[in-house]
This record gives structure tokens, sequence and C-alpha cells, in this order.
């Protein structure tokens, strides 16, 4: 929390206080998840929170959800990238092809067009 800044470390900044003013770590985290309201947060305290009960190391619940965002982060990219030759198409359409057909046949009609007239 010290050494970052941003939203999130303000948050935790949060949590921490609460803890030290008597209040279980578990409704200061639960608490934070709901001010914030971000699935991927929530998921990740629930983790927290359920591993402290069980009392499993924090460092493999850490490892796990990171290797579940990257993964999800993963699927997200090769979706937008499934998504982008189909929002190219449009312009491709719209653009390029109609300039090719004129650079491409404009000599061809004034060819026809020079042989009817003769």
């Amino acid at each position: 929390v010290e050494k970052t800044k941003g939203v999130l470390s303000k948050e935790f900044s949060g949590v921490l206080n609460e803890v030290r003013m008597g209040r279980p770590r578990k409704e200061a985290l639960r608490n934070m998840a709901d001010r914030l309201s971000v699935d991927e947060l929530s998921n990740f305290v629930g983790s927290l929170i359920m591993a402290e009960q069980l009392g499993i190391s924090i460092g493999n619940v850490l490892r796990l959800q990171s290797r579940e965002i990257r993964a999800k982060r993963r699927q997200k990219v090769e979706e937008m990238a499934m998504k982008a030759p189909v929002k190219m198409l449009i312009p491709i359409i719209l653009f390029i092809f109609p300039a090719i057909f004129i650079v491409l046949l404009a000599p061809a009609v004034f060819h026809i067009m020079k042989a009817f007239m003769n």
C-alpha cells in the first residue's frame, strides 16, 4: 500500500485501517469488494477469505488467481482478434474495392467508348 498509488492502493489502505480499528479482516475485505463492485476483485476477496478459513497458504491462492486472470485476459484478446476481420470488412468494401475498380476498369471503359464512337 505504501509503495503504490491508485484506487486499489487506497482501498487496501482503508481495509487496513478498518482492521486496525477492530473490524474482522473478513468483514473489511467484503466491505471493500462491495464498495468497488468489480467481479474480479469480489472473486479475489472470496478466495482470500476461503483460504483464511481453511488455513490454505495465501501464496498458493494468489498464484492460482493470477493464472486464472491471465487465462481470462488471453481469452478476451483472442475474442477481440476474431472480431477484427469482420470490423475491417466494411471499410474495405466501401472504400478500397471501389477505388481498385476505378483504377483497373477506367482505361477499359475509355477504350470501349472509343471503339463505339469510331
